[in-house]
């Protein structure tokens, strides 16, 4: 189990490395439009940070399977070792109880623009899209920690 799940998040992480290239050849196509010809992609600034919304929580999911989100922990390593996995415990628990709320909530604010039909000012596009970062995000965190547990 534990191989196709790091096989599924290395296919992730490949894919946002894709996009955070896309992005950035987005800007820099919009920069030599905007300096080279006078004109420019007026959706190019929505994109990006749409991208980089998407980016920044899937790879949020993707550091909670590999154990790799910065901790404070300075303090916690000089802890006896008892101690040490107590706090494990309740960072865990911390972590699916805070991700299940958000993503539950994300839920009900997607649905509600999804209802609403919104969307962005530029582009056009469903404001459902971006904010479901959030929801698929904290969701795969969750399940993210729930298989790490095991």
């Amino acid at each position: 189990m534990r191989r196709v799940i790091d096989f599924l998040a290395r296919i992730l992480e490949l894919t946002l490395a894709l996009a955070l290239i896309g992005a950035v050849l987005l800007n820099f196509v919009n920069v030599i439009g905007r300096y080279g010809f006078g004109t420019t992609m007026t959706i190019a600034d929505e994109l990006q940070t749409y991208i980089m919304v998407w980016i920044a929580f899937l790879g949020a999911a993707v550091v909670t399977w590999r154990g790799l989100h910065l901790r404070m922990d300075v303090i916690a390593q000089r802890l006896p070792l008892k101690l040490q996995k107590f706090l494990l415990w309740v960072e865990a628990v911390l972590v699916l109880v805070l991700g299940s709320l958000v993503t539950w909530v994300a839920w009900q604010y997607v649905a509600q623009m999804y209802g609403l039909g919104a969307k962005s000012q530029t582009a056009g596009i469903p404001m459902w899209l971006p904010h479901s970062a959030l929801l698929v995000g904290f969701a795969l965190i969750v399940i993210a920690s729930l298989l790490r547990q095991k």
